[in-house]
């Protein structure tokens, strides 16, 4: 990932409600979750969900299938991955890390 692409999903991820979208499609996995049970498993207004989803697909945080009728959206683990690893990746300038990191970076 390049710097913009981190400061975009960083930025995307910096609201409440889109933080608590993207959890709940990491937390499904890969059957991802239909705009309606997601809207109804966070209460969510229909249009508030709508602009949010699209705010964290613009960012390359989830991805989105169509399925007959419905849209199915799902983490973008492989973005996700990314950011992490970015995140972790100089971590304490090659000293020894403390147990939560390097369990992230391996």
């Amino acid at each position: 990932m390049n710097e913009n692409d981190i400061i975009k999903a960083l930025s995307a991820l910096a609201h409440p409600v889109r933080l608590k979208v993207f959890r709940a499609l990491v937390v499904v996995g890969e059957p991802g979750m239909t705009p309606g049970v997601l809207q109804e498993g966070l209460e969510i207004p229909a249009t508030t969900l709508s602009f949010h989803l699209k705010e964290l697909a613009n960012a390359g945080l989830v991805n989105i299938e169509r399925s007959s009728r419905n849209l199915v959206y799902r983490a973008a683990y492989e973005q996700m991955n990314g950011l992490i690893g970015y995140l972790t990746d100089n971590c304490c300038s090659g000293n020894s890390c403390p147990v939560a990191c390097a369990q992230t970076s391996s």
